[in-house]
């Protein structure tokens, strides 16, 4: 074979080698990255767009409103940490997934119900974790959970200062507060230790702003002279005038005193200076900065515009409504979540989604956006015909769940919800009490229970009767304590639970 024949074939070798590199570099390059924010326990109006704290400046977030779509009815399948971030990453309800309550011992089962991350990466995409998983508590490399590249987590709530982490196995503390530590690592992980020859996918899990309410010192005291504005609907002036008994007991606190039945309990004046919301709303600064600087790295790095940006929170909070804080039962400032997706080649800027959505919908709509075949166990639809303005067919209600912690039983009794656009069904499943019924168009602030109401007994029975239609659909286990009997034996010595890691979830 002559020299000119031989230079031939290695020209055309490389030519091959070359348009092969090339069609998977334009191949990475159109697939979307996405950066998925999740805070804990954050409101879903508790930022500047909403207007509800004017006080409360978040540019950042607002950034994300103005440059993208927000969804008004988006809710958690569970009110708590684990349930709703494990639903998250699996597509299902807590009572399949079987974290449905927060528990150091309990994980899905990632076998039979793997992350969307796992997904993903079979189709190219790096994929990372910073920040909480708050599921069981696992040390080393068994920390790491699958479907994932790089892990950066910590056990449980963490701390807010100083924290203790776990980097791909290894186990450490790092010294600094614990939002801008998590910022740092995501801002180093996209400079520094992404494939930029791969699509990526970054969770971006926070701890804040989680109770107890510790702002970063530069926040700490902003609005502590700053009157807090009263709940909306006089919600904050809740008497449980015909609602269930067990909300009056709860509201009265009967764990620690002498209850006797009352039909009403006196209303309770509102307190402006509240400091644990106002803490909250502290952190909630530190939030809406680290924000800024990831987007800003990604702009720096010419990636904002291909990334699918997602801010969201695991569940909703109780500023007062109903003289509640927390969360966990089935009143809109419990179950509502707020949801912001930013990515402006598919997204009207300032846009609003007000149907029905589901926390269970978030992984199938970023296996579609991917181009990745979404897993037929999936309970959640994936949202792409929405952000596409389709007018594709959609739910007509939600399906919310809530079973009772076994160390930390004050919330309220196990419970199920139906939300449909005007109406909610609430069902405690208690044989001595009344369930509650909602007409959200004409109560917003869901004061006036129409369980008992004769003119609504045919939508009563419509609910109930759609109540019975999703949990057939979604196959609802009322068992509340099948999942401890799946990972701990008879022999097994008695767990000691932590409440401050876990059952203030």
């Amino acid at each position: 074979m002559t020299n000119a024949i031989l230079k031939l074939l290695f020209i055309l070798i490389l030519a091959c080698q070359l348009n092969h590199l090339f069609l998977f570099a334009k191949e990475a390059e159109s697939k979307p990255n996405f950066l998925f924010i999740l805070i804990d326990d954050q409101p879903f109006d508790a930022f500047g767009h909403f207007g509800r704290y004017p006080f409360l400046e978040t540019p950042h977030l607002d950034r994300l409103a103005e440059e993208g779509v927000t969804f008004s009815n988006f809710f958690c399948t569970a009110s708590l940490c684990s349930p709703s971030r494990a639903s998250f990453l699996t597509s299902t309800f807590p009572h399949i997934h079987g974290v449905n309550q927060n528990h150091p011992q309990v994980d899905p089962d990632w076998e039979k119900f793997p992350p969307y991350t796992q997904e993903l990466q079979s189709a190219g995409y790096q994929t990372a974790m910073v920040g909480k998983i708050h599921m069981a508590h696992k040390a080393g490399k068994d920390h790491i959970r699958p479907g994932f590249d790089y892990w950066l987590s910590f056990n449980g709530q963490g701390d807010f200062f100083d924290p203790q982490l776990n980097e791909n196995g290894k186990e450490f503390q790092e010294d600094g507060y614990i939002t801008d530590v998590l910022t740092d690592y995501t801002v180093d992980w996209l400079e520094n230790k992404r494939n930029p020859d791969k699509p990526f996918n970054l969770l971006f899990w926070h701890k804040a702003v989680h109770e107890p309410y510790e702002p970063a010192p530069r926040h700490d005291g902003a609005f502590q002279n700053t009157p807090l504005p009263e709940p909306p609907h006089g919600t904050a002036r809740e008497t449980f005038l015909g609602k269930p008994e067990w909300q009056r007991i709860k509201a009265f606190d009967s764990k620690w005193q002498e209850y006797e039945p009352v039909d009403q309990l006196p209303e309770k004046p509102w307190d402006p200076y509240n400091r644990r919301y106002q803490k909250l709303l502290e952190c909630v600064l530190s939030i809406d900065e680290s924000v800024g600087r990831v987007l800003k790295t990604l702009e720096k790095l010419n990636l904002l515009e291909n990334t699918v940006v997602i801010f969201s929170s695991d569940n909703g909070y109780f500023m007062g409504e109903h003289t509640y804080w927390d969360k966990r039962i089935a009143y809109e400032p419990s179950m509502k979540i707020p949801l912001l997706i930013r990515y402006p080649s598919l997204i009207k800027p300032g846009s609003d989604i007000d149907a029905l959505c589901m926390n269970i919908d978030m992984a199938p709509t970023i296996l579609e956006l991917a181009g990745v075949e979404i897993p037929k166990h999936y309970q959640g639809e994936s949202m792409l015909s929405l952000l596409s303005n389709s007018q594709a067919d959609w739910r007509d209600s939600v399906f919310f769940q809530y079973y009772v912690d076994d160390v930390y039983p004050y919330a309220g009794p196990d419970m199920i919800a139906v939300r449909t656009k005007r109406y909610k069904w609430i069902d405690a499943f208690l044989e001595n009490d009344i369930d509650e019924l909602y007409d959200l168009k004409e109560d917003p602030g869901e004061m006036h229970n129409l369980i008992n109401d004769p003119e609504h007994q045919e939508v009563l029975e419509k609910m109930q009767k759609e109540g019975e239609r999703l949990k057939a659909l979604y196959t609802y286990n009322s068992d509340r304590d099948w999942w401890l009997r799946q990972v701990v034996s008879e022999e097994s010595p008695e767990i000691e639970v932590d409440a401050k890691l876990f059952n203030e979830g």
